[in-house]
């Protein structure tokens, strides 16, 4: 027997299981870059990818923006911004900067939690000059162009007219948009809500190239490279993260062909076969993550590409911060059943996408398919039943009802972590 261990919240929650079940996790541990993750965004900076320097765009420029990331992504911004910030000085040391927090659709993000992901010296540094986007408030966007696919592209007004636009971020597997980072940080990030909306609209979210580790024909992707364009989006740093958080790999230079060298890159330690089972365990990686039922259709997504049809999942977020949405958690809870909330996602037009209907529609998806066991905190249970999921408050629990479901010579495959891998052929 062997152990494994599935990350939840700031732990872990393990399980018992035979020698050879398969699990299925990313490589990205085995770059162990064993420095300071400072170092390593220093040296990516050294050698921009197809764009000169950060120090050379800060040249002339009165002020520059610094898109951040927010409170639900693991972003490890004190290996990212101190070199940023140091560069553009370089260039031009009398240079205003501004860091302008990405919520997209999310809920706005704390000072305390600016605090925990800053730290200290950074946060009492620019504390004056941190600006948290609204996607929901309409008077501090602003109209820069038209998508592709017709929405309006809206975005933070701060940002529309800065002289100088850049962005920190990471690169991750994305259920729908193939991988994080780059052009995310315009779209959601910084976008208005109208602009989401069109973007994550019913026909993207349901077709087949909206999918983890895809870009090439995803209709979202082209969207969100459109938005980072008319944003005049100038530069990015990119990292990728170990399951421990560290920085193990950096990206800088030009938003477009710096994320794609990234993506490149981590494409080779995330992609795993599938190892079809009638039960399979996930999670969302722990915290920050896992915070709330919103984001966890990101780590079932990755159970979905490997269990069996008719197979069970297994979930494990803790969903500290509830549903994580009103309007998702209505969508689903409202409806009589499954189907008829799925098939009403479908039939919407574009421009009546409703707010966290991409994921709703997501976990529509999979639970029409596949009998879902959520665990999560004792806390959500009606949350968690709200949204026509069955609750185990623990993994041993949930293991045990998965195998009285499927039988005791059921199959099995572990996903410690479900954000942090790409599953296909």
């Amino acid at each position: 027997m062997k152990t494994v261990k599935f990350f939840y919240d700031r732990t872990t929650m393990d399980l018992e299981v035979p020698d050879d079940t398969p699990v299925l996790c990313s490589a990205v541990d085995r770059l162990a870059a064993g420095r300071p993750g400072q170092e390593i965004v220093k040296e990516a900076m050294e050698h921009p990818i197809e764009s000169p320097g950060l120090a050379a765009l800060a040249k002339g420029k009165p002020d520059c923006v610094i898109i951040i990331s927010d409170h639900t992504r693991p972003v490890p911004s004190k290996d990212i911004l101190p070199c940023m910030v140091k560069e553009l000085r370089e260039g031009n040391p009398d240079i205003h900067i501004t860091l302008l927090v990405a919520t997209g659709f999310h809920r706005q993000t704390t000072a305390e939690e600016l605090k925990a992901k800053l730290g200290d010296e950074l946060y009492d540094e620019f504390r004056n000059n941190i600006v948290v986007h609204d996607a929901h408030d309409p008077s501090r966007n602003v109209k820069v162009g038209v998508l592709p696919s017709g929405p309006d592209c809206i975005i933070d007004r701060v940002a529309a007219e800065a002289s100088l636009l850049v962005a920190e971020g990471f690169i991750e597997p994305h259920f729908f948009a193939g991988f994080s980072g780059g052009r995310k940080s315009v779209l959601p990030g910084i976008a208005d809500a109208v602009t989401v909306m069109g973007n994550h609209c019913s026909r993207f979210i349901d077709s087949p190239y909206a999918r983890s580790g895809i870009l090439k024909g995803n209709p979202i992707h082209t969207d969100m490279l459109a938005a980072a364009r008319m944003a005049k989006l100038a530069y990015i740093v990119n990292v990728v993260i170990d399951e421990n958080k560290n920085t193990v790999a950096a990206f800088a230079g030009d938003f477009e062909k710096a994320h794609e060298k990234g993506c490149d890159f981590i494409s080779s330690y995330v992609c795993v076969k599938p190892a079809p089972a009638d039960i399979v365990i996930t999670s969302n990686g722990g915290y920050p993550l896992d915070q709330n039922a919103y984001q966890s259709p990101k780590g079932m997504s990755a159970a979905e590409a490997t269990v069996k049809e008719g197979g069970v999942i297994i979930m494990l977020s803790s969903c500290i911060d509830g549903s994580g949405g009103e309007s998702f958690f209505r969508m689903i809870s409202e409806a009589p059943d499954i189907e008829s909330a799925y098939q009403k996602f479908l039939a919407t037009p574009q421009e009546e996408t409703l707010p966290d209907q991409w994921c709703s529609q997501i976990l529509g998806r999979i639970i029409r398919k596949h009998r879902v066991i959520f665990v999560a905190d004792p806390s959500q249970k009606a949350m968690v039943e709200g949204l026509k999921l069955t609750y185990a408050p623990d993994l041993q629990s949930a293991y045990r009802l998965a195998r009285e479901w499927k039988g005791p010579d059921a199959s099995l495959t572990c996903i410690p972590n479900g954000i942090s891998v790409v599953v296909r052929e």
